[in-house]
């Protein structure tokens, strides 16, 4: 297939082409007329012009300056479309959201940049508006990482599932993830070097008392050296006595030979709040 625009490498762009994965991804958003979508990286248009069918109003947002003209210019071959598309030319990770207008509930779908996912995903939950629901295409291992569940998990039982980390703790903690499909590379132009994937993340209503940073702050301690057990990098990093730690750990029934990568989210949950105390 013949691309319109030459991808830039240097913005990652690698542009879906496949309709039928298009057509999952907004599927998996539960798309209907009264949404308001934010598409990240609208690349040629393809996944604007299928949201813009569906619901009620579609803000795109892209860096490529070279990209905006054509976009403007393939959305307005349909006038129904157009009224209900707004390109807008910007770094999603630099943009001040409140100059989205964006007043209501709204859902985030994109197909983003593979290197901007880690920063992007930070930026949605510690700096934007709660949104209703986030679908995003990006690379396999990093689905993967998201899904990660600690090795006694129900979830890790004949599973290959990475061992928890700091970006599932960093997802799970503000969202529910959930792989909706695996992408082949083949189905991007130009073709990546990796497989994506459809992952779904539904977040979660503000129900924690813990305030984010010091959670984090917690879990970074836990993960400062691997190679360490869990006991001994929160001892060092967070200044507590080894005897307060060991009855913390027995407390909620942790071993005291666990690493950072054996406990799940609520494990770490019931000791941020504890040592918070």
């Amino acid at each position: 297939m013949t691309l319109p625009i030459i991808p830039k490498k240097s913005l990652g762009q690698n542009f879906l082409v496949n309709p039928r994965v298009l057509d999952k991804i907004v599927a998996a958003a539960e798309i209907t007329k009264d949404d308001i979508v934010l598409e990240v990286g609208p690349g040629t248009g393809n996944l604007t012009k299928k949201l813009a069918e569906k619901t009620g109003r579609v803000i795109a947002i892209e860096k490529d300056r070279q990209l905006i003209g054509f976009l403007k210019n393939k959305l307005s071959e349909n006038s129904a479309i157009a009224e209900k598309s707004e390109i807008i030319e910007g770094d999603v990770l630099k943009i001040n959201f409140s100059d989205l207008k964006i007043k209501e509930d709204y859902k985030i779908v994109a197909n983003i940049p593979y290197y901007i996912t880690s920063r992007f995903l930070r930026k949605i939950f510690t700096e934007w508006p709660r949104p209703k629901l986030i679908v995003l295409i990006i690379q396999k291992e990093v689905a993967q990482r998201i899904m990660a569940s600690p090795p006694h998990s129900k979830l890790s039982v004949g599973a290959s599932r990475p061992h928890m980390n700091l970006l599932a703790l960093s997802v799970q903690f503000f969202a529910e993830p959930k792989i909706i499909n695996y992408v082949s590379k083949n189905n991007f132009r130009p073709r990546p070097k990796v497989d994506s994937a459809i992952i779904k993340l539904t977040p979660k209503p503000k129900f924690y008392i813990l305030n984010s940073k010091f959670f984090f702050n917690i879990v970074r301690a836990g993960f400062s050296q691997k190679r360490k057990l869990l006991i001994s990098n929160l001892v060092a990093k967070l200044k507590i006595k080894k005897e307060d730690a060991v009855k913390i750990f027995a407390k909620f029934g942790i071993d005291e030979k666990s690493r950072a990568e054996n406990l799940g989210l609520d494990d770490w949950i019931k000791l941020a709040k504890i040592i918070k105390m």
